[in-house]
């Protein structure tokens, strides 16, 4: 009994943990829907989905049929205006905000950087309190005390995020399940409103400017009377671009009809963009343009069909591309067909009914954008966070189209949504130390709202108070002695324990980021903290992970303003991922009526930036006097020791029309010279290329001073071979390494023709030597043979002897000798045999004969039908295996096989050095495989993929100067263009404007290619009161609206 007692402290510990991790597994609400595995290919959580709250207002969408999905049944839907607004359901277990744990009472001193609430105009969540609102909690398993809640928007939200899936409740009947409500298919999945965890109320609202509009400068030249043949010629060219466009429209309708884009060689059609038919939407204010009303009819019809609630082709929906392609293009031909007056309301409708579903993008705690949006309900049951990675463009390329929809619809939730990107993006662009480069953004930011160096040092300092709180007790121990040999009853005291308490808030969070409370079991209440989220698995699509970055599971969030995202260095150009952002300032501006005056203080701030830091005059021959815009990298959160990229990017091109359009509306006739400049640039981009298209990405030599700029072909060389001042003395290291390569070649043969020599000598003795003895033998062999063949022929006669066995004297009648009185046979007796028998041997008795010629042959071997010994070859092998011959050895190897084999001499020789190629070696190959053209260094890219921005700068500049020679420039551009990419039913993108030949198709169409490329080209020739920059502005996607009056 007195034992338990010891050890009660632990068993409350253990109790109240256990109840803890109990409650938080079932009451958190922030969303890791999306980091959850999938079932293959169908986008199918495979856990249950957390239910929705009833009342929460969320409909169910019917599926409407598509032209594509005969398949599918088309059910009734109610027009979007004619509908309910959904009622939001306020954040459940709401708690008071005064009881709340901000950041600001941690000891760690964080970096200086001002949240929303302290920046006038501020981005982040509106300062008055949600408390007026009635929260609805919905208790889990009759638990009232752990509901969880979304936090207020009073002050600067964190909120931490449970790293787990989604908590199983089979059995709660106080909850709906989500399944049962998506849809009334089996088979197809709708968006449906979610629950908003960060509402802002309407009273809080950033309004919508109202009030005449300031007096603004004129953009457009003002146009004389026109010549006779000035007009023919301009409308025989209008119309060669107008017959281009119905190409490509017909060949949209015949083969990809109501999907995204054409594939002009395979006439077939992909979906990139969620299969809402992105060129029919992109298209229509272009059919309007140009006269095509019955073509554009159909695309109205074929709109009122499309359904943005569901999509088979994508898990997630691109913001940026759907806002500027969709939203744009329909807001931009409601505007073009008369707008409130005219006869197309549905393209109205149609666009605040994807504004809707946009408008979830922006329910983060500091309001700032998910660019990459999970639509399917149940990958948005629990609150988001924006991206740490966010494109600049990305996030900057809304304002327009939002502002549109506000301005026209009478909403200012539109404009507040962009309103406060615009004055987060403002903050960054006035903090001292904001960026590397004062006035313009890295290509990435973190806009997630988290400090996350500061939440670093925060961890470990809590890391450095549990190491000590640890020590503290270990010493406590030691000083009480083991509890198992106390006689008290109770555990003793901690000396640290007053530190521990003070720490509690952040130590005594679970691994959960839930705060549980103190020791004593009484809960602490503490403002939810949010954090980033990983990011979904491999069901995403590659674009959508080729452009986010990960989400940490931080369990807590120090706020802060937009910060640079860059690890080690960040980028800062005007090309792709900043480019629309800037392009915006003064388009915004305009559409405003110049009544916030902030984006033109945020344009003149970022042109002069461009100015100091990225304008440059290339080298080209003939000395054009044109601009282009570098890439920098500054790797120390500075602008010093900055690294140049002298790129030219189509991309880039824009900048042209930029600077020409804010340099009139701002007063800045230095601005619309550069813009002259920075068009020209692209035009002479486009001339000297043998297509006459200018290529995706390349880079060119830069000249030290832009006034003082002359084509030099030597630097142009040393740009194109950076190793050049190496390269000399390279060559002069190689020439004597060859040298003493040719001296020890030489060496090395020397010593092998003498030991050729001694072994050919050694050889040739040998075999005389052997020659003579097998000479010897052979005699030898004969003689005897001789004597036996005697023998046998004289047995006749000494065939019949006396009894005693002595010889009978012979007469020598036969052969004149008596073989008993000889003990050898005479010479003279063996070379009459030789001669007799061995050279007739048709008289020696058969079955001898092949011996004889066997001995005959041996003998004429040895008289001198041995080969020299310098047959012999001699192979020379270098350590590369690679066989040579003695030079004027007169020694030729042969192949196995071929001929006798014969025995080979092996020398190994050095390894011979390598040659270097000369600089004008290197130069010379460098533009025969590179195809480079006078000026360029490098072609990283030779594509062109239709883009228009080359167009779009020398249309502002013809609009803005009245030149012709602008014209003259967009024709030479539209006939090679044509030249390049024209199909039987359409247009492609091409492999290499480099080349001679003709260019290889890509079989790609995109949507821009009759939004923004053939526009241009048509507007070029159009009269200038179409679209008239002066009553007009066009978006990135060139959807003109109609600017305020």
């Amino acid at each position: 009994m007195l034992r338990l007692r010891r050890y009660r402290v632990y068993v409350i510990c253990a109790f109240v943990v256990v109840a803890l991790l109990y409650h938080v597994s079932k009451n958190s609400q922030w969303d890791y829907s999306q980091t959850a595995p999938y079932h293959g290919n169908t986008g199918a959580l495979q856990h249950k989905p957390k239910p929705v709250a009833p009342g929460s207002g969320q409909q169910v969408n019917e599926p409407v049929r598509r032209p594509h999905q005969s398949t599918q049944t088309k059910p009734s839907q109610t027009p979007l205006q004619k509908q309910k607004p959904p009622h939001t359901a306020p954040d459940r277990g709401h708690r008071n905000s005064s009881n709340t744990h901000t950041a600001k009472d941690t000891t760690i001193r964080i970096p200086q950087l001002k949240t929303s609430n302290e920046v006038k105009g501020g981005y982040g969540l509106p300062t008055a309190a949600l408390a007026a609102t009635p929260a609805k909690t919905h208790p889990v398993h009759g638990d009232d005390t752990m509901a969880t809640g979304a936090p207020t928007p009073t002050t600067a939200v964190a909120v931490a995020i449970p790293e787990r899936t989604i908590t199983h409740h089979e059995d709660d009947q106080s909850t709906l399940n989500l399944e049962e409500t998506l849809t009334t298919t089996s088979t197809t999945v709708h968006w449906k409103k979610p629950v908003e965890y960060f509402p802002v109320k309407e009273e809080s609202l950033i309004m919508l400017p109202t009030g005449a509009p300031v007096p603004i400068p004129a953009v457009q030249h003002v146009f004389g009377e026109e010549s006779i043949e000035a007009k023919a010629k301009r409308e025989k060219r209008l119309a060669q671009v107008k017959a281009e466009a119905k190409r490509a429209w017909d060949g949209y309708k015949k083969y990809a009809w109501t999907h995204d884009e054409l594939v002009p060689v395979a006439r077939d059609k992909k979906d990139p963009f969620c299969g809402w038919a992105a060129t029919l939407v992109d298209a229509m204010d272009t059919l309007w343009l140009m006269g095509m009303k019955a073509e554009f009819d159909d695309a109205v019809e074929a709109v009122k069909e499309i359904d943005f609630t569901t999509t088979p082709y994508r898990q997630d929906i691109p913001v940026f591309e759907t806002i500027i392609r969709y939203l744009g293009g329909l807001l931009g031909a409601y505007d073009v067909t008369g707008g409130p007056k005219g006869e197309y309301k549905v393209l109205l409708d149609k666009a605040e009914e994807l504004a809707e579903i946009l408008m979830s993008v922006f329910d983060t705690p500091n309001r700032m954008p998910i660019l990459y949006y999970y639509w399917k309900p149940e990958a948005n049951i629990e609150p988001k966070r924006a991206s740490s990675g966010s494109g600049v463009a990305e996030m900057g390329t809304m304002s327009m189209e939002f502002t549109r929809l506000a301005q026209l619809t009478g909403k200012n939730k539109y404009y507040d949504a962009i309103a406060r990107i615009t004055d987060a993006l403002e903050e960054l662009q006035n903090r001292e130390g904001g960026t590397a480069l004062p006035g313009i953004f890295p290509q990435n930011v973190d806009a997630s709202g988290c400090n996350k160096t500061a939440m670093r040092i925060l961890r470990a300092e809590n890391a450095a108070t549990k190491q000590a709180e640890e020590v503290a007790k270990k010493q406590a121990e030691e000083a009480y002695g083991d509890p198992e040999d106390s006689q008290d009853n109770g555990p003793p005291p901690l000396r640290n324990n007053a530190a521990k308490v003070e720490t509690a808030e952040y130590d005594e969070k679970d691994v959960f980021g839930v705060q549980t409370g103190d020791r004593t079991g009484e809960p602490v209440t503490n403002k939810a903290q949010v954090a980033k989220r990983d990011e979904p698995l491999s069901i995403l699509p590659p674009s959508f992970l080729a452009k986010r970055q990960s989400q940490s599971m931080d369990p807590g969030c120090i706020p802060q303003g937009l910060a640079s995202s860059g690890y080690g260095g960040d980028s800062y150009s005007m090309g792709g991922s900043q480019d629309s952002a800037y392009e915006y300032f003064p388009k915004q501006y305009l559409m405003l009526g110049g009544l916030v005056p902030k984006y033109r203080t945020m344009h003149e701030k970022t042109v002069e930036a461009v100015k100091k830091y990225l304008l440059f005059r290339p080298m080209a021959e003939g000395d054009p006097d044109i601009l282009f815009s570098a890439k920098v990298v500054a790797p120390h959160d500075n602008d010093e020791n900055l690294t140049y990229d002298w790129e030219v990017t189509h991309l880039t091109c824009f900048l042209g029309g930029m600077f020409g359009l804010g340099g009139k509306i701002f007063e800045r006739p230095e601005d619309v010279e550069i813009g002259k400049k920075l068009s020209a640039g692209c035009a002479w981009a486009y001339d000297v290329m043998p297509t006459g298209i200018m290529p995706e990405f390349a880079a060119v030599v830069p000249c030290a001073k832009a006034d003082d700029c002359h084509f030099n072909k030597t630097s142009w060389y040393e740009m194109l071979d950076p190793q050049f001042e190496t390269r000399e003395a390279e060559m002069e290291e190689y020439y004597v390494q060859k040298k003493g390569w040719e001296l020890a070649v030489e060496e090395v043969k020397e010593k092998a023709a003498l030991q050729q020599a001694e072994d050919a000598r050694r050889k040739e003795e040998e075999k005389q030597k052997a020659a003579e003895e097998a000479k010897k033998k052979e005699a030898e062999k004969a003689r005897k043979k001789a004597e036996e063949e005697e023998e046998r022929r004289l047995r006749p006669i000494n065939s019949t002897l006396p009894e005693g066995g002595a010889a009978k004297p012979n007469n020598g009648a036969d052969s004149g000798y008596d073989l008993r009185e000889k003990d050898t046979i005479p010479e003279s007796f063996v070379q009459n045999v030789q001669k007799r028998d061995l050279l007739n041997v048709g008289s020696l008795p058969v079955g001898e004969e092949a011996e004889a010629k066997m001995i005959e042959d041996k003998v004429k071997r040895l008289e001198g039908h041995i080969k020299p010994a310098d047959d012999v070859p001699v192979v020379l092998r270098s350590p590369d295996a690679v066989t040579t011959s003695l030079p004027d050895s007169g020694v030729t190897t042969r192949s196995p096989g071929e001929g006798d084999q014969k025995p080979m001499i092996d020398i190994v020789l050095p390894p011979e050095p390598e040659r270097p190629m000369t600089h004008e070696e290197y130069v010379a190959s460098k533009l025969e495989s590179d195809q480079l053209v006078p000026g360029f260094v490098s072609i990283r890219d030779p594509r062109y993929i239709l883009r228009p921005e080359a167009i779009e700068s020398v249309w502002y500049m013809y609009r803005i100067t009245g030149d012709p020679a602008w014209q003259e420039r967009g024709w030479r551009m539209f006939e090679a263009v044509i030249a390049a990419t024209q199909t039987d039913i359409g247009h492609t993108a091409i492999s290499d404007v480099t080349t001679s030949d003709t260019p290889r198709p890509t079989d790609s169409m995109e949507s821009f290619w009759l939004a923004e490329t053939l526009k241009y080209f048509y507007l070029l020739f159009t009269t200038p009161d179409v679209i008239s920059l002066d009553e007009w502005v066009l978006n990135t996607e060139a959807h003109p609206f109609r600017r305020p009056t």
